[in-house]
Order: structure tokens, then C-alpha cells, then sequence
């Protein structure tokens, strides 16, 4: 009796020990102790971090199938189960053997036992398929919020800079996809006479640019060409009756 009280003295003084070193001392592990529960006390191998500072452990040999893996929160006074990305919490929950860290090593290392039923034209060898690049602000996994409300001003609900790109997924052909923006391209300038100030893409971009005395200048030209056509016209008009009267209106059957 006296030996197994000893030993489990023995145990929880090499574990405050290790806890005050690993948590960086009393307060440390005091936080720790009040915001995570029995996780000061609990080490294992170190197995990668997100973009919101969370740090992901795991120990097969001293905690049972379902504890042994754990997370220790990056923000611990802010933090609740959302909190973990979606790659994560596949692999906290078991259901991936690789941590999101080490994937691309675990899908190298699995192609070479892969057996090629028929040949596949993708352009990737692998049965993850194609992934965008993940952005994240403020450990906000939902991507749908990661655009921006404006050109030029990113989103500061989430600390989206201007100018980031937007972290959700496009299809190809979409107005918002990247490769769908059309190149930004001139067809004209108002003021090229003078060296060029007013460029524009389009004739409605042009008119917006003209002040009150181009545009009244421009419609009293414009009614002189519709004058000078209209008279063109009337002309062509009549040139063409008098052709008809030289060659006479034909011959009448039955008269």
C-alpha cells in the first residue's frame, strides 16, 4: 500500500514538473489548468497547427482509443468546437489517419501500393482531386464570408485586406472567377490630341466623360450630319422619280 501511495506522489510530482516546464512556468500552467481542464498534465508528439494557432497532439501509448488525440486552443478564452477547420477535425475524430501536416507524405507513400485500373487524363494521381489554396483570417473556416464588399476595400468584418483574393471557390466561367476578368482595354481618349487624360473602353464610357459644352457641341454636329444625310436622301429620292418618268410607266393590257 505504502509503495503504490508513493508512486502515484512519485507520478503527479514528475507531472507538475513537466507541466510547469512545458507550460512556461506557474501561471502557465495555472491558465491551462482553468481554461483546458486535465490538458496541462497531458503529453504527446506535436502533430501541426492551423491558421488560428490551434495546436493538435497525440499519444497511442499512455491515453486509451478516443483521448488520444487533442487539441490545445491557439485563443483559449475564445474558443469552442467550430473553432476547429473541417481537415482537422477529420483527423481528431479518426476518421483520417494522416494530420492534415503530414497528408502529403502519407498520399506519396499510399501511390506507390496504388494498382491504375485504366488511364485517367486529370491532372492529378491521386483520389483527393483537386484542392484551391486555403486562406484564413481570424481562424474563420466558413470561406463563403472570406470576399470582399467592394472594390478596394476588402471586408473588415473578417480583416480582409484590399486587393487579398477571395477565399471560396469559383467554377470556371463565373463573373467571379479570376481567369473570367477581361483585361481592362482602351478603345479610344478624348483627349488624344493633347497628349491623351480621358481614355475609354466604350462609347457610353466616352459620353459619361464629355462635359456639357463637348456633349452640345457633339449634338449640333450630330444634327448638321443628319441634315446634310436627310437632304442626301430626299435628293436620292427624287433623282430616282425622274428616272422612272424618263422611261415611262410601261404598257397597259387591254388598253
Amino acid at each position: 500500500g505504502c509503495l503504490f501511495i508513493s508512486t502515484m506522489v512519485w507520478s503527479v510530482v514528475k507531472n507538475v514538473q513537466q507541466g510547469l516546464k512545458f507550460r512556461g512556468g506557474v501561471w502557465g500552467l495555472l491558465h491551462h489548468m482553468y481554461t483546458n481542464g486535465d490538458y496541462p498534465f497531458k503529453f504527446g508528439t506535436f502533430m501541426g497547427a492551423d491558421g488560428a494557432g490551434n495546436r493538435y497532439y497525440e499519444n497511442k501509448v499512455d491515453y486509451p482509443f478516443g483521448q488520444h488525440r487533442w487539441v490545445e486552443p491557439g485563443d483559449m478564452n475564445n474558443f469552442d468546437s467550430s473553432s476547429i477547420p473541417p481537415e482537422w477535425h477529420g483527423w481528431m475524430v479518426s476518421m483520417n489517419d494522416a494530420a492534415p501536416a503530414t497528408e502529403d507524405e502519407f498520399i506519396a507513400d499510399r501511390k506507390q501500393h496504388f494498382v491504375e485500373m485504366e488511364h485517367s487524363d486529370a491532372n492529378v494521381d491521386h483520389n483527393v482531386g483537386h484542392t484551391e489554396p486555403f486562406f484564413n483570417f481570424h481562424g474563420m473556416h466558413d470561406q463563403s464570408q472570406m470576399r470582399s464588399r467592394g472594390y478596394g476595400i476588402g471586408n473588415p468584418i473578417v480583416n480582409l485586406p484590399p486587393g487579398a483574393p477571395n477565399g471560396y471557390y469559383t467554377q470556371p466561367g463565373s463573373p467571379y472567377n479570376p481567369a473570367s476578368i477581361r483585361k481592362l482595354e482602351f478603345i479610344g481618349d478624348l483627349d488624344e490630341a493633347s497628349g491623351g487624360g480621358r481614355p475609354y473602353k466604350s462609347l457610353k464610357w466616352a459620353d459619361r466623360l464629355q462635359t456639357a459644352d463637348e456633349k452640345a457641341a457633339n449634338l449640333a454636329a450630330k444634327a448638321v450630319d443628319d441634315k446634310k444625310m436627310m437632304s442626301s436622301f430626299q435628293q436620292e429620292v427624287l433623282n430616282r422619280q425622274a428616272a422612272a418618268r424618263g422611261r415611262g410607266r410601261g404598257t397597259v393590257v387591254g388598253k
